[in-house]
């Protein structure tokens, strides 16, 4: 794990990112540009297909096959990530598959609290086949946590579940970044969760996928009411149909 105190910004640049088959070429990302501050949170929106995820690969290190850079070096920063799929070890219990995300020399620490936290106290000797996906989510969340990101990703983590549940998760999820002064990159397609959580917005267009629009947004989360995310929405779809739509 790397050490504490990585630089920021942490800068990316993907001039352009193609995946090569038998079939040809598919121009992913082009002209993709963009900095994220120190306890800063980014939520990245675009149609589906246009290479978010490729782009939260390219950030993390574990897509370098591209033409472009991102500094400081991802090996340089403790980061954690949570996709779509929550990808457990199905043979471990939830509390092992959390506890495995940490050096040996921490593996007995008290994790009450984040586990009462995210709501997983009960089930923590529970098996990922034994509960919902949703519960696999959380799990992924706590892995996540656990080892005190400085950077945080975060690829539609809430999908899957209802409305409110997936409310309270943000609030525990975004203040426990908060509490860690970790930076977030979030994708969602869900544009009030990401006006009510984010510091910036960034619009990427279809696929080959660049910047349309960088959006900051005042006022702290707790200050924006779900009428004021709605009101964001509506403007934004009408700027925007191509990214955000009706």
């Amino acid at each position: 794990m790397p050490p504490a105190g990585a630089p920021f910004p942490l800068r990316l640049e993907v001039r352009r990112k193609v995946y090569r088959s038998r079939a040809g070429e598919v121009e992913a990302l082009r002209g993709l540009r963009f900095e994220l501050g120190a306890a800063e949170t980014l939520c990245i929106m675009g149609p589906s297909g246009a290479g978010k995820t490729t782009a939260l690969r390219i950030l993390l290190g574990l897509d370098r096959d591209f033409a472009g850079e991102v500094a400081p070096d991802p090996a340089r920063i403790r980061s954690a990530a949570v996709f779509q799929e929550p990808r457990l070890l199905p043979w471990r219990d939830f509390d092992t598959n959390v506890r495995l995300a940490l050096p040996r020399s921490e593996r007995s620490r008290d994790l009450d609290d984040l586990f009462g936290a995210l709501g997983l106290q009960p089930w923590r000797r529970r098996y990922p086949g034994e509960l919902s996906l949703g519960m696999a989510r959380r799990v992924a969340l706590a892995r996540a946590l656990v080892i005190r990101p400085e950077l945080l990703v975060l690829d539609e983590p809430f999908v899957s579940l209802d409305s409110q549940a997936a409310a309270e998760l943000r609030r525990v999820v975004f203040g426990e970044a908060r509490r860690l002064a970790c930076a977030v990159v979030l994708v969602t397609h869900d544009l009030v969760e990401a006006v009510q959580a984010a510091d910036r917005l960034l619009l990427l267009g279809p696929r080959p996928a660049g910047v349309v629009a960088e959006i900051p947004l005042a006022g702290s989360s707790a200050e924006r009411s779900r009428a004021w995310a709605e009101t964001m929405r509506a403007e934004l779809a009408r700027r925007y149909p191509e990214v955000v739509g009706q």
